[in-house]
Parts: structure tokens; C-alpha cells; sequence
């Protein structure tokens, strides 16, 4: 039996470039180079025929540690909250007002980039602080 060594996370969204440029500010993720013989992006989409142009975009993490992040073009929007979501762990660590200070402050980034806030969670007996979000599409996300 084999064993998985990597995992990719698909987006499905309206705009791909848009919404993977917005995930490489959030966790400092990088676009990777074009594909062989195509000096851009740019120039890799206007070889394609006009259906496909943009249809989908990627970003990955620098050190390769994280997974691939692959967002597809699809027609419809997003109807209800996402079975799956991301958890931008940035108060790992962290317990009491230091950890809500540095979710208020990471949210206060994310929605300078265009994320929304949907709700904050203060800790409790049960829970940690946690905010629930939504990225420049709608995609559910946590910080945590």
C-alpha cells in the first residue's frame, strides 16, 4: 500500500487569479512559474483558446512544507458554508487576551486584502478564540 506524501487543496471560484493572489498575501504562498516555454502567465493564458484562458490558477508554499493550494473557474457561486474550509493558524500557542489580540490583528490584515469577518468567537469553557471568515469570494475560513 502506498502512503500519500502530498495533498492539494482545490478552491472552486469565479476568478481564479484573483482569489489564489489573495491566499499567497494571506500565507505568504508564492505563484509558481509558468509552464515550460512561456515566459508569463500572461503569455501561457493567450495561447490557450479563449474557453479556457483563466480557468484555473495555483499558488504553493515557499518552503514546500504546505500544500498546493489549485483554484478552478466554475460557473455557479457559492450557496451554503463549506463542508471543508482552512484554519490560518496564527495564535498557535497563544491563551487568553495575547491570543485574541493577535487574531484581531491578523483579521484586521486580512480584511484590508478584502476577507470579511463573520463571526468572532471569544474563548469559553468548551472553545478557544477563534474568527470565522470568509476570503474575496465567500470561501469560509478560520483564524485560530
Amino acid at each position: 500500500m502506498g502512503s500519500v506524501r502530498q495533498v492539494q487543496i482545490t478552491f472552486d471560484c469565479a476568478e481564479p487569479e484573483r482569489v489564489a493572489r489573495f491566499w499567497c498575501e494571506v500565507l505568504g504562498y508564492e505563484v509558481p512559474s509558468p509552464p515550460e516555454g512561456f515566459g508569463s502567465w500572461d503569455e501561457y493564458n493567450a495561447s490557450l483558446p479563449a474557453e479556457k484562458r483563466g480557468a484555473w490558477f495555483a499558488c504553493v508554499d515557499p518552503t514546500g512544507v504546505g500544500p498546493r493550494l489549485f483554484f478552478q473557474r466554475v460557473p455557479e457561486g457559492k450557496v451554503v458554508k463549506n463542508r471543508v474550509h482552512l484554519d490560518v493558524r496564527v495564535g498557535t500557542g497563544l491563551v487568553g487576551e495575547e491570543r485574541l489580540a493577535v487574531l484581531k490583528a491578523e483579521c484586521a490584515r486580512l480584511t484590508a486584502l478584502g476577507a470579511k469577518t463573520v463571526l468572532l468567537q471569544e474563548a469559553d469553557e468548551e472553545n478557544e478564540s477563534c474568527i470565522w471568515m470568509e476570503d474575496i469570494e465567500g470561501n469560509d475560513f478560520c483564524l485560530d
